[in-house]
């Protein structure tokens, strides 16, 4: 009879997943995971493994992107109880799925990211996670514990859902750590959080509300929740009843020169945001979406749960482009800035001609900035300023 350790190491060698129970490290609270030893964690390897999924990072850098490859190493599949199905990641149609990237030449270092949108755990695979496998780190991601377009379903009340995102991020984070101390026989020295869009408000609120778990934080435009005040419940409905007037848009919070992407984001964004995100916070409001009036529907319990404050605890930095057309950087990250105050760990980076979208980069190459190339410089500071 072979034994247990044995058919581990040939399943192993073979690249094919192995029950984290059968003799891979543990992740612990989790319902399932499947280990794989793999020779290449980063996108290139894992495209062709069934590692990842192109589908969930599709639209989120330009073109002429270059990624580093060939950092080999463990990564752990699963996901954690949960009662919500939207995941349909490796047929498990189940939520709260996770990825751990161990790299056989570590660092020290864990980098943990929520994803943007409502996509799911691989959505930053491309942008994040093999650039910094790549420098050694290991990685982390989730799917926040509900997916797509009517994520806005899981949870018995207004704001549950987005509420449970931060939950899942903590819960992956104090899981990791676990994991590496099993994995590499001692905990990581640095713990750094990174998230674009929905995930860079995942790395503001668990620096406000979870700064012992982290060293520090990168958020790459992210999105802004505030009980009182700016919020894209309040700059959107504005907007799409002004379009296509100009002086309407632009006083809504876009900025002057942003005038040739409005089309797209109109016709792709702006209406599907503006109701995605009402359903969730305020789902008995039944008007039309240019029509809503966050100021006197008051969604304020469900707001409440997951609203930012600006009260960081670690070094954070902030990246946001000046002619992002989904958030616009007056009524979003030049906000943020001014609640976190010039007292507190925090570096501002305006970045003209950058947009929300880097892929649109390759529609506009001559009028837009990627954003990405600037994430790398400031993850590159930020380990610089968090250095002992």
């Amino acid at each position: 009879m072979i034994s247990a350790l044995t058919l581990v190491a040939s399943l192993l060698v073979a690249g094919q997943p192995v029950p984290a129970a059968a003799g891979g490290p543990i992740v612990p609270g989790a319902e399932h995971a499947v280990v794989a030893e793999l020779a290449d964690l980063t996108t290139a390897g894992t495209t062709l493994s069934g590692h990842t999924d192109p589908a969930d990072y599709a639209g989120l850098h330009a073109s002429g992107t270059v990624n580093p490859t060939g950092v080999p190493g463990v990564q752990i599949d699963g996901y954690f109880p949960d009662t919500s199905t939207t995941n349909t990641n490796h047929g498990w149609n189940h939520d709260s799925q996770f990825v751990i990237r161990l790299p056989d030449d570590w660092n020290g270092g864990l980098v943990v990211t929520g994803t943007p949108g409502n996509r799911e755990q691989y959505a930053n695979d491309y942008t994040i996670s093999d650039w910094v496998l790549a420098k050694g780190y290991a990685f982390a991601a989730t799917d926040k514990g509900n997916t797509g377009l009517d994520f806005h379903l899981d949870g018995r009340r207004p704001g549950d859902a987005i509420a449970e995102w931060n939950d899942r991020v903590t819960q992956l984070t104090v899981a990791a750590k676990k994991v590496l101390r099993q994995h590499y026989g001692k905990a990581p020295r640095r713990t750094l959080m990174a998230g674009i869009s929905n995930g860079g408000y995942l790395v503001r609120w668990q620096l406000e509300n979870r700064g012992h778990l982290y060293d520090g934080g990168l958020d790459w435009e992210g999105t802004l929740w505030r009980l009182k005040g700016d919020n894209l419940l309040t700059f959107l409905p504005p907007a799409l009843k002004a379009y296509p007037d100009p002086a309407g848009v632009r006083a809504a919070g876009f900025e002057p020169g942003s005038e040739f992407l409005w089309p797209f984001h109109r016709q792709y964004y702006w209406e599907l945001t503006q109701q995605l995100y009402q359903r969730e916070l305020d789902p008995s409001y039944t008007g039309a979406p240019e029509d809503y009036d966050y100021h006197a529907r008051k969604p304020y319990g469900a707001m409440a749960k997951i609203a930012l404050t600006g009260r960081i605890t670690k070094p954070l930095i902030t990246i946001h482009g000046t002619l992002d057309t989904l958030l616009p950087i007056s009524r979003s990250s030049d906000v943020y800035a001014g609640m976190v105050g010039p007292h507190r760990p925090f570096r501002y980076h305006r970045v003209e001609g950058g947009n929300h979208l880097d892929s649109l980069v390759d529609v506009y190459p001559d009028r837009l900035r990627p954003l990405l190339p600037v994430f790398r410089d400031a993850f590159a500071e930020l380990e610089d300023w968090v250095s002992p």
